[in-house]
């Protein structure tokens, strides 16, 4: 259960500094960062249905299509069509919390059937370590969102 309260924690935070973006700063991107604000905020929501869905099979993850967006390796600069809006990921955030709560109460100590790894340097065997690296993940794009917002100027 203190892995659910952190991942709230973390979410809050995120929405504290998302709460200091101003509206037109959603798209700037600074020398030395490699993405922007929306491009942190899109991915923050979508690892989390990613990781999610990869240890919970019965959880069924939204906004798929804005994967090509938002998943690992993608960039503001290669986007093709229309990025969803700062109201729509904000919301979005917002609605996400509840469901992957409940998904995850009572399966925390699940043992994954495979172990989930990154990269050479972690595995992880149950939902509860999972989530705890999407807690971590999150605080991370966190993070560089409230240093974009530094730069860009609150």
């Amino acid at each position: 259960m203190e892995t659910i309260e952190q991942l709230k924690f973390a979410r809050m935070y995120t929405m504290g500094r998302l709460s200091q973006a101003k509206e037109n700063a959603w798209d700037e991107q600074p020398t030395g960062f490699n993405n922007t604000i929306r491009w942190n905020v899109g991915h923050i929501y979508c690892s989390l249905e990613q990781f999610a869905a990869k240890v919970l099979p019965s959880y069924e993850p939204q906004h798929t299509e804005w994967d090509a967006f938002f998943a690992m390796g993608t960039s503001p600069a290669k986007w093709e069509g229309q990025a969803p809006s700062n109201e729509e990921l904000l919301t979005a955030l917002k609605e996400q919390m509840p469901r992957v709560v409940e998904a995850l109460e009572g399966n925390l100590d699940k043992v994954l059937p495979e172990p989930m790894k990154i990269g050479d340097m972690l595995t992880m065997k149950t939902v509860d370590a999972v989530i705890q690296f999407a807690t971590w993940h999150e605080g991370l794009h966190a993070g560089v969102i409230h240093g974009l917002n530094r730069v860009i100027g609150e």
